[in-house]
């Protein structure tokens, strides 16, 4: 497999940007190239690239509030896109495709550590049901395709990302990036942080170049129909998080949890010893301290420039 035969959607992403660092040379292509809610702009991408193996992770995402306001958006989008990607793949018969999935599409009522066979065991939980939708219909998509087509379709599911170009949109990013940029302005203006919540949920994190390597992993190593669970298993409070962040961005400042806003589900344990048996050890994950810490010093590094970061306020 060479790196020219890989096609990366979401190429422009945090986990895109990641695979940039371990396959320079595959194809990236993001939202600006083309619009993958389109059946067309997708046949056109892949007649344009011809690629023999697709990582697919273009999605539209974000964080609990954007979840919550723009259920239609998030479902339609994600489906729209899922669904021309593997339909073109097929038709294009691309050899493997691995789409990347969320620890959100579990059910909300569910035995831990979350294992493969409960996906859709029940309903996802309410904050995020539209967007978990979407992606556990990726997972139905692939295996029927894998059934009728025979496509070597797989689907990995990560846990909470976060790394170097991440989305740090104060109303529409992820937990790490949201306390970064929310810290870094009250530093900047003397002011308080107020996060959602009350900081006990325990989250898993997984960097994102450590995903980069574990997608590559799948690709020579991961064919089966079932999806994967993948990332590092380590949780961590959210309050622990925001401390450590505070830490590395030396904000000194007051701290406030708004207990009247939603805080997510109290914990997501995931099992990844389907990863293991593989081959992948735990051995092989960047120390979090040490990548929170990077990830910390590539936003300072490169704000007003990072998504999400151009328009920002800081007088």
């Amino acid at each position: 497999m060479n790196q020219n035969e890989i096609l990366v959607t979401g190429g422009s992403g945090m986990v895109g940007h990641a695979l940039k660092r371990v396959i320079p040379e595959a194809i990236f292509v993001s939202s600006k190239d083309y619009d993958l809610r389109s059946h067309f702009e997708a046949e056109i991408m892949f007649a344009t690239h011809a690629p023999k193996y697709v990582i697919h992770l273009a999605a539209k995402v974000g964080g609990i509030k954007a979840n919550m306001e723009k259920l239609g958006d998030f479902y339609r989008d994600n489906a729209l896109i899922n669904t021309n990607v593997l339909e073109s793949a097929r038709r294009f018969r691309v050899r493997k495709v691995v789409s990347l999935l969320s620890t959100c599409i579990y059910p909300n009522e569910v035995v831990y550590p979350l294992t493969e066979d409960q996906i859709h065991n029940g309903p996802p939980h309410q904050s995020n049901y539209a967007y978990a939708y979407a992606k556990r219909m990726l997972d139905i998509q692939s295996r029927a395709y894998r059934e009728q087509y025979g496509c070597n379709f797989v689907t990995a599911v990560p846990n909470n990302l976060f790394g170097e170009n991440d989305n740090y949109d104060l109303n529409d990013s992820h937990v790490i990036p949201a306390i970064m940029h929310k810290m870094y302005l009250a530093k900047q203006n003397g002011q308080r942080v107020v996060l959602w919540g009350d900081g006990s949920p325990l989250r898993e994190f997984t960097y994102s170049l450590d995903l980069a390597n574990i997608l590559l992993f799948l690709m020579e190593h991961y064919d089966k129909p079932e999806p994967i669970n993948i990332g590092n298993t380590g949780e961590y409070a959210i309050l622990d998080i925001a401390q450590l962040i505070a830490s590395r961005l030396d904000y000194n400042g007051e701290i406030v949890w708004d207990t009247t806003k939603p805080a997510g589900q109290l914990r997501k344990p995931s099992d990844n010893s389907r990863l293991h048996s593989l081959g992948w050890r735990p051995e092989m994950y960047t120390d979090f301290k040490d990548s929170l810490s990077s990830a910390c010093d590539w936003f300072v590094e490169n704000y007003g420039t990072a998504r999400g970061t151009e328009n920002a306020n800081t007088q």
